[in-house]
Order: structure tokens, then sequence, then C-alpha cells
């Protein structure tokens, strides 16, 4: 199996690390964090160092890439480019739990990951860097631009696109046949029946753009 480490050891890194382990086919020799100290532990494989570290790491290790682990669309985005920058040659996997639902023509870009019991039916398009989470809903001939995310039990009716780094957010739901904007959050709970532009927060029943946004704003809680 090749060689492989996770970038970030959050909870995010603890559902990557299960779905790594299910699918059988790449080996984790250890992940790599800003934040926390070499030697912590998290699911069984040590923390050895951090972005700054790769260089040597892929040498010494035989790495061949490894998986993003960051939840945040925008940061998730900046770590790729930085890693790309230093380590032209780094591949990115995608992570798909076997319990995920894949319908016929679906494509999945790389550095993705689909969590369990999420479901993307026929036709649709996840590009690189996304993330389907758990019971997320994504109907048929959708697209999901890079970075963009699906959270938990959220839903993307059949026809519809979320744009470059978007947040759907918890039971989020988007009715069939809607363009959603880039860098824009879409609050938990939330039901979306018209168009959305780029940058903006919606919220409610039916949705409504409740503020403007700056590139990289937090979800909303």
């Amino acid at each position: 199996m090749k060689n492989i480490i996770i970038v970030g050891a959050s909870g995010h890194a603890k559902v990557i690390i299960d779905i790594i382990e299910l699918q059988e086919e790449l080996n984790i020799v250890g992940l790599i964090d800003s934040f926390k100290p070499v030697g912590t532990e998290v699911c069984g494989y040590e923390i050895i160092g951090t972005e700054n570290d790769l260089p040597m790491l892929i040498d010494t290790l035989n790495l061949t890439g490894g998986i993003i682990a960051i939840g945040d669309n925008y940061t998730r985005k900046q770590m790729a480019d930085k890693i790309k920058i230093s380590n032209p040659e780094f591949s990115f996997y995608s992570a798909i739990h076997p319990n995920a639902t894949i319908g016929k023509g679906v494509s999945i870009g790389n550095g993705s990951v689909v969590v369990a019991g999420a479901i993307i039916n026929a036709d649709s398009t996840i590009g690189d860097f996304c993330i389907v989470n758990t019971n997320a809903s994504v109907g048929h001939e959708c697209i999901m631009k890079d970075y963009s995310s699906m959270a938990p039990g959220s839903t993307l009716g059949g026809n519809s696109n979320v744009g470059l780094c978007t947040s759907v957010c918890l039971g989020a739901n988007i009715i069939h046949g809607i363009e959603i904007g880039s860098h824009c959050i879409i609050g938990a709970g939330s039901t979306v029946v018209k168009p959305v532009e780029d940058l903006v927060m919606v919220y409610g029943v039916p949705g409504r753009v409740i503020k403007n946004l700056e590139k990289g704003e937090q979800y909303l809680k």
C-alpha cells in the first residue's frame, strides 16, 4: 500500500482515518499539524511534524501523498495551495467510505472526502477537496465546485450547483435547479428556494441573505 500522511489532527482527521482504514488501500504513516505538539496521538497515529516538515518527511518516509483533514473550506484551500507550491509532486488522495452511495456517472475529484451514509446521485460532479458529510444527499446532475462542503444531513436537489468554497451547513436544504455562488454560507436548517450570489450568508426558511461575507469567514454556528 502507498504511504500517506494526514494533514490536520482535528475531529475531521479521525473521520478520515476511519475511512482510510476501511478502504484498506493506503497506509497512514502519521499526521502533521500546525497547532498540536509532535508526539500527540490521534486514533493510534502520531503527529510527526508540521507542513513545513513535509519535504523531509516525503524523503524519509517514502510518502506518495496524503489527505487534507481540515473541515473549514477556505483554510483547506490555503493549506492545499501551500503544499502544491512547496511540494509539487505531492499527490492528494480521496477518501470514500464504503457505506456511501455513489451513483452511476459520478465524478469525484482529488482530495475529496465522502463520509458514511452520504448519497451522491447519478451524473453529479464533486470537485477537488470537497466534503460530502454524514447523511448528506447530492441529487442527480449536481455540481459541487472545488473546496465546497455539504454538512451532515444537508440536501442538494437535482441539477443544483454549489460554488467554490461554499459551505452548506447542518440540515440545510437547497431545492432543485438552484445556483449557489462562491464563498457562501448556507446556515444550519435553512431552505434555499432561489439563486444565491457570491460572498453572502443565507439563513432561514425560506433562506434570505442576512449579511455579506469576506473570503474565509467562519461558518454560521
